[in-house]
């Protein structure tokens, strides 16, 4: 198994030739670009660990919902129901579902093993080294598919690569600080899948224009409120009801502003304590 994962990623990480071979093995585009964002997430991340959390019978799954890869690759969840359809027929992926969060979810096991031979099959090396779909025809897909979808609303082009989502250090950091906080209300809360956590602060810093310390800010506060520090128990929900949150904070800081301007609380964040992540 271990030189499977070894070829996979050797193959992954070779870029256009094998996103085509994804299309090829699937003969559909939108199975092809799923297909190879689930091959991503199956590759150890930088430090050679696994991205994936969920381990079930010895063996890593991927829990993800629609709405994720809606997020990840712009894939309606129609394409995806019938993207998934096509993995699992072609027996590319197998899916299951089993308790994430708390509530029933559908997980993929990649079929890793079937995957590096379908691709080794398409990619020809050495004497013949003949690209197995050609640029135009590429093309041309990805033309026919925009014209027969009124789904899609960005248009896809063969100079695009399937979006890694790469987030930064200080979103790493801010889903510990965001877990910590949740911790210290409840010692057994379970460790969440951190990459994905990561990813939800990603898109509050980049698509909701978030600052960092703003997040901190609403973190801290939701997180001592009785009421919300029991919903808020993941940067997804955070990042759903930020804006009421921010209008609570705020109205309650108001409201107490003769308190706080003691001076108590200038240094809050800038003292070292036991959830300091540089975040």
């Amino acid at each position: 198994m271990s030189s499977n994962i070894f070829q996979l990623e050797t193959f992954a990480r070779s870029g256009y030739m094998v996103r085509l071979a994804y299309v090829d093995i699937t003969e559909d585009l939108i199975a092809g670009i799923l297909l190879g964002q689930i091959v991503y997430w199956y590759m150890p991340n930088e430090q050679g660990k696994s991205k994936l959390r969920v381990k079930k019978n010895g063996e890593f799954w991927l829990a993800k919902s629609r709405e994720d890869w809606k997020e990840e690759i712009r894939i309606t969840p129609k394409q995806y129901d019938r993207a998934i359809k096509i993995l699992i027929s072609k027996g590319l992926v197998e899916v299951q579902k089993f308790k994430f969060n708390g509530a029933p979810t559908n997980h993929i096991k990649l079929n890793i093993f079937e995957v590096t031979q379908r691709v080794k099959s398409i990619l020809t090396f050495g004497e013949n080294p003949n690209p197995p779909l050609g640029e135009m025809e590429l093309t041309e897909r990805v033309n026919s598919l925009t014209e027969i979808t009124t789904e899609t609303t960005t248009k896809i082009t063969t100079k695009e690569k399937p979006s890694h989502h790469k987030f930064e250090t200080c979103d790493t950091n801010g889903a510990k600080y965001l877990f910590e906080k949740i911790k210290g209300n409840n010692p057994k809360q379970k460790e969440p899948n951190f990459d994905s956590w990561a990813n939800d602060f990603r898109l509050m810093r980049e698509k909701d224009n978030r600052e960092l310390q703003e997040i901190k800010d609403v973190i801290d506060w939701c997180q001592a409120n009785p009421f919300w520090q029991g919903n808020i128990l993941s940067p997804k929900k955070l990042r759903e009801k930020f804006d009421q949150l921010t209008i609570q904070m705020n109205s309650k800081k108001g409201a107490k502003n003769n308190a706080e301007s003691s001076g108590s609380n200038t240094n809050r964040y800038s003292q070292k304590g036991e959830y300091d992540y540089g975040f």
